[in-house]
């Protein structure tokens, strides 16, 4: 999977991607991540790439063009159309569903935006997918763009171990994850499950089911009506 990201400050990814699970996923070339300063397409001198909003009210806006010449830059460099998503507000909120969807995809661009958003005729021309990564307002994308990259890129083959390490983690079924226990067997009067410490596979499997059931009905019951 390639996935180039649009943004002013390229230089903030890499200590979040250079590094750990993501950075050693770059390196085996399982996954390809690309980041591209968008004021390198401004097109003055004085790398501008937003203005002011028609009918006035606070604050700028980023200008289309230099996001369309970046994209289409993109495009041309790769020899094909990405799947093009803008980190919003607006957007539909992210689920592990779509991830796991999206982890189909061979490439994808992702546009961070700033100020009080993007001219609309860029997002109706350009955009495929808006998403969201809560109800709430950041200064930038660049974070949202980093937690989704990293969402992302862990459901990609290669990038994880073992498929496992993520199919029995919260969310994947629809379910939040069962209790989880290390050594030692007893920690200041607590001990381990038994049924975890019998090696009985099948009814370990049960167990954790049930847990995972009781763990969402308690912190998200709205997951068991979904």
């Amino acid at each position: 999977m390639r996935i180039d990201i649009i943004t002013l400050f390229p230089e903030m990814f890499a200590p979040v991607f250079g590094d750990s699970i993501i950075g050693r996923a770059r390196q085996s070339g399982a996954v390809e991540i690309h980041t591209h300063q968008l004021r390198d397409f401004a097109l003055d001198k004085h790398r501008r790439v937003d203005d002011t909003p028609y009918g006035g009210g606070m604050g700028m806006l980023m200008k289309a063009e230099p996001i369309a010449l970046c994209f289409e830059h993109i495009c041309e460099e790769t020899g094909s159309r990405p799947w093009f998503i803008y980190m919003s507000p607006q957007g539909k909120t992210l689920r592990q569903q779509r991830l796991r969807e999206l982890a189909e995809t061979e490439h994808i661009c992702i546009l961070c935006g700033h100020y009080e958003g993007v001219d609309q005729r860029l997002l109706d021309m350009y955009i495929d997918e808006e998403i969201s990564i809560g109800d709430y307002v950041l200064t930038g994308g660049e974070i949202p763009a980093m937690a989704f990259t990293d969402a992302l890129c862990r459901m990609v083959p290669g990038v994880l171990s073992n498929n496992e390490c993520f199919t029995e983690e919260s969310h994947f079924n629809g379910l939040l994850e069962y209790p989880q226990y290390t050594k030692p067997a007893e920690w200041r009067g607590k001990a381990v499950p038994e049924v975890l410490l019998s090696g009985h596979h099948a009814n370990i499997a049960r167990w954790r089911r049930e847990k995972s059931v009781e763990v969402t009905r308690a912190k998200r019951p709205e997951l068991l009506s979904d």
